[in-house]
C-alpha cells in the first residue's frame, strides 16, 4: 500500500464515521455495551476465583507429634513432613505457642483456660499448607505415616466445598463468557452490516467506475478499526469507574470481601478491550462488506 494511498484510505475512513453519524454512534454503543457486559462478568469471575484461592491457602492440615517425643525429636520430624509431596510449607507449633494461641483465639473467654495448670497438656504439632487441596485425602495419609506423627486433623468436608464451589465458578464462567462473546459479536456485526447496507448504492458506483475491490474496502476497515477502538477505549474508562466504585460498595456492606484494586489488572484489560474492540470492527467491516462488493 502506497503512502498517498494509506492517507487516502485514513482520511476517508475518518470522513465516513462523521458523515455517517448516527450509525457510527450506533455501533460505538453497542460495542462499548457489550465490552462493558463481558469485562464485568469476567472482573467478578476473577475475585471470585482470588477468594476461593485464597481459601485453598488458609486450608490446612494439623499434624500431633506423638507426646512421648522430646522437644527436640518433635522439630527433627519437620524435615520428614517436608519430603511429602503436595506439601507446600510446614510450620512447627510448641505447646507453649499453642497455648498462647488458644487463649488469644478465646479472648474475654480465656478464663477457660484457667484449669489447665500446664502447657504440657497440650501436644506440638505442625500446621502444614498443601499446593493441591485437592490431593488433601491422601496427603494427610502420608503426613500420617510419618514416623513420630500421631494424629493428622485435615478439614476434608471444607476442602471438598472449595473444590465444588471453584469448578462451578470456573464452568460457569467459561459457558458465559463464550454465550456472552458471540451474542456481542453478532450484535455488532448487525450494527456494522445496518451501516454498510446505507452505503450499498455508494459502493455500487464506485464498483461501476472501476475501483478495484481492496480500493473500496480499505477505507471501510479503517472505519471498522477507528469506530472499535474508540469504543473499546471508552468501554475501559467507563469499566474503570463502575468497577472502583461497585469494589467501595461491595467493602463497604461486606468487609471480609476485599476486590483486587483495578490499577492492578488496568494493562491486561485494556489490552484486552482494544483488542476486542480492533478485532469486532475490522471483521464485522471485511465481512459485510464483501457481499455488496458482489455487484
Amino acid at each position: 500500500m502506497r503512502g498517498h494511498n494509506l492517507a487516502y484510505f485514513l482520511r476517508e475512513g475518518i470522513k465516513s464515521i462523521f458523515l455517517h453519524g448516527f450509525m457510527s454512534f450506533a455501533a460505538i454503543c453497542i460495542i462499548v455495551a457489550c465490552l462493558l457486559i463481558i469485562g464485568s462478568f469476567s472482573l467478578i469471575s476473577y475475585n471470585v476465583s482470588l477468594a476461593i484461592d485464597n481459601a485453598e491457602q488458609q486450608n490446612e492440615i494439623v499434624a500431633f507429634v506423638d507426646d512421648t517425643l522430646s522437644d527436640e525429636e518433635a522439630k527433627d520430624i519437620e524435615n520428614s513432613i517436608r519430603a511429602v509431596p503436595n506439601v507446600q510449607d510446614v510450620i512447627f507449633v510448641s505447646r507453649d505457642q499453642a497455648f498462647e494461641e488458644y487463649s488469644t483465639e478465646l479472648g474475654e473467654d480465656s478464663f477457660l483456660l484457667d484449669g489447665l495448670e500446664d502447657e504440657s497438656v497440650l501436644r506440638h504439632r505442625y500446621r502444614i499448607f498443601l499446593n493441591d487441596i485437592e490431593l488433601m485425602q491422601e496427603t494427610a495419609d502420608n503426613i500420617e505415616n510419618v514416623p513420630g506423627i500421631d494424629k493428622v486433623n485435615a478439614s476434608l468436608e471444607i476442602s471438598e466445598g472449595i473444590i465444588s464451589v471453584r469448578n462451578v465458578v470456573r464452568i460457569v464462567s467459561y459457558i458465559l463468557a463464550v454465550i456472552l462473546f458471540c451474542i456481542s459479536v453478532f450484535i455488532i456485526s448487525n450494527t456494522v452490516k445496518l451501516a454498510t447496507f446505507n452505503r450499498r448504492e455508494e459502493i455500487a458506483i464506485m464498483k461501476m467506475v472501476g475501483a478495484t475491490n481492496a480500493f473500496i474496502r480499505w477505507p471501510f476497515i479503517i472505519e471498522g478499526f477507528l469506530l472499535g477502538v474508540v469504543g473499546g477505549a471508552i468501554a475501559f474508562f467507563c469499566q474503570w469507574g463502575i468497577y472502583d466504585y461497585a469494589a467501595v460498595k461491595v467493602h463497604e456492606y461486606m468487609q471480609i470481601l476485599n476486590p483486587v484494586e483495578f490499577t492492578d489488572v488496568y494493562i491486561p484489560v485494556l489490552a484486552i478491550f482494544l483488542g476486542a474492540g480492533f478485532l469486532v470492527g475490522v471483521f464485522g467491516s471485511v465481512v459485510t462488506i464483501r457481499k455488496f462488493l458482489k455487484v
